[in-house]
C-alpha cells in the first residue's frame, strides 16, 4: 500500500510539536510542514501553526484535521496556512494537493467552503430567527431574565423547578457564548433587534 511519502516523493520526519521543529529546523530544512491534527483540539491545532510562524518558518505549512469546520478553516488561513486537509481526503488527492502547495499554490477543499456559505446564507436568511435557536422554553426565560428576574421568580411564574431554569439558564449561555446572565440579556437582546429590523 502506497503512504503520502511514496505518492509525492517526499521524504517525512516526524516531531511531536512546534517547538520540537523549531529546535531542529536547520538539521531538518523542510520542502513542506504537514500538521497533523487528527484528534486534536482546534486551538492547539491552530497555536502550532501559529508558533511555526512566530518561529521564522518559511516553508508551506498545511494542517490535517479532522475539525473541518469553516471558522476553523478560516483561521487557519488567516494565520497564514498554505492549506488544509480533511481526514477523510484520499491519499491521490493528499499527493496532487501537496504538489500544488509545493508550486507556490494553495489548497483548501471547496465543498467545505461551499457547505459553510450555505450554512451562512441560511442563518442571514429572514426567516431563521431566534425561535429556531431556542425553545419555547428558552424564549420565556430568556424574556424573564432581559426583565432582571432571578430563576426564583422565573421558577415560579413558568410554573417549572428552579433546578430546571439553572440547567435552560445554562443552556441559553452556551447557545449565545454568554458569560454570565447580564451577558445573556444584552445579547438576547441585540438578536431579538436584529431580527425585528
Amino acid at each position: 500500500m502506497t503512504n503520502l511519502s511514496e505518492a509525492t516523493a517526499l521524504r517525512g520526519v516526524g516531531v511531536s510539536t512546534a517547538d520540537e521543529y523549531l529546535a531542529k529546523a536547520g538539521k531538518l530544512q523542510a520542502a513542506i510542514i504537514v500538521i497533523c491534527a487528527m484528534g486534536v483540539d482546534e486551538r492547539d491545532a491552530l497555536s502550532q501553526l501559529t508558533k511555526l510562524k512566530e518561529g521564522g518558518c518559511v516553508a508551506p505549512i498545511v494542517v490535517m484535521s479532522d475539525a473541518d469546520k469553516f471558522d476553523f478553516i478560516l483561521a487557519i488561513m488567516e494565520a497564514g496556512a498554505n492549506g488544509f486537509m480533511p481526514a477523510d481526503i484520499s491519499l491521490e488527492l493528499a499527493a496532487h494537493a501537496l504538489r500544488l502547495i509545493l508550486a507556490g499554490g494553495q489548497y483548501f477543499p471547496i465543498n467545505t467552503l461551499l457547505a459553510a456559505r450555505h450554512a451562512i446564507s441560511e442563518a442571514q436568511r429572514p426567516e431563521a430567527s431566534h425561535k429556531k435557536i431556542f425553545t419555547k422554553r428558552q424564549i420565556a426565560v430568556i424574556d424573564a431574565l432581559r426583565k432582571g428576574k432571578a430563576n426564583k421568580i422565573i421558577a415560579y411564574e413558568l410554573n417549572m423547578c428552579e433546578s430546571t431554569v439553572k440547567v435552560h439558564v445554562r443552556n441559553i449561555m452556551k447557545k449565545l457564548n454568554a458569560k454570565n446572565r447580564t451577558e445573556v440579556a444584552y445579547l438576547a437582546n441585540e438578536l431579538l433587534q436584529e431580527h425585528r429590523a
